[in-house]
């Protein structure tokens, strides 16, 4: 029997259950997913248990990491989260701060990963943590004393990380962590093993998660992913309110031109 090398093939999903139906409709369209439950507020070992339970056995879980690891709770996300932290310590999360409250949200992570079989985390930091001496410090203390697990990292920084790319790039290959982008605005500056890509919609600004994409774009990524696939793994992750339909009309492009998808 002929087996695929994961490097040749494109895998497909959306950032969320974005299939009306819920988790098990999902599973009937697409093998993998982003989990963003885990990224506002950590599930619990049941809940997470009852996901890897219903999906099938080749169904791949990516966790989206914590926001306490790099977003502070001032963040409209924690808002969101209905999560609060203690007066006083507001500044010991977040940012990839050198703190034990840090590490101990990337250990819980760890074990929701753990209990997925993930193979992937995806890292994500607001505009607001930007290129800095201070904060490259941070990034670099965080991902050399983690352990992790056998998983490989991804990160995908915002703000003024990306008119640093010399400083990123170098950054990263030190860290052995993909560069985690929208490749329809930009192109990886490391791989770490994999290619991640996460679609948030063009337009102004950093996303546009409103914008539909045309089947022009759909050509351009397909382009630009089996040019990656062809060494590494390649990760294609829709995260618009049309993630559903764009994600499938994806694959069947992908299909139509003969390109090893999932």
């Amino acid at each position: 029997m002929h087996v695929q090398r994961e490097s040749c093939v494109i895998k497909v999903g959306t950032c969320g259950w974005s299939a009306r139906g819920g988790r098990r409709a999902y599973f009937q369209h697409f093998k993998v997913i982003e989990l963003q439950e885990t990224f506002y507020r950590l599930p619990r070992e049941e809940t997470v248990g009852r996901w890897r339970s219903e999906a099938p056995p080749d169904f791949e879980f990516v966790v989206k990491a914590w926001q306490a690891i790099t977003h502070p709770p001032s963040s409209p996300t924690w808002r969101r989260s209905g999560l609060k932290v203690a007066g006083g310590d507001e500044g010991k999360y977040g940012y990839f701060r050198p703190t034990e409250e840090v590490l101990e949200a990337w250990d819980r992570t760890l074990h929701v990963c753990r209990a997925l079989g993930a193979r992937v985390c995806v890292l994500q930091t607001p505009p607001s943590f930007g290129f800095t001496p201070e904060n490259a410090k941070n990034v670099e203390a965080f991902f050399t004393t983690i352990e992790r697990g056998g998983l490989r990292l991804g990160w995908e920084p915002r703000g003024t990380w990306n008119e640093s790319r010399d400083a990123l790039r170098s950054l990263l290959s030190r860290l052995d962590v993909t560069h985690v982008v929208d490749p329809l605005r930009r192109e990886p500056v490391h791989l770490a093993g994999f290619a991640y890509f996460r679609l948030h919609g063009l337009g102004r600004g950093e996303v546009n998660y409103r914008y539909k994409y045309t089947d022009d774009d759909l050509r351009r990524l397909a382009e630009i992913a089996a040019r990656y696939s062809g060494e590494v793994a390649t990760y294609v992750l829709f995260n618009n309110v049309s993630m559903f339909d764009d994600a499938l009309r994806f694959k069947s492009l992908l299909g139509s031109l003969g390109l090893p998808h999932v």
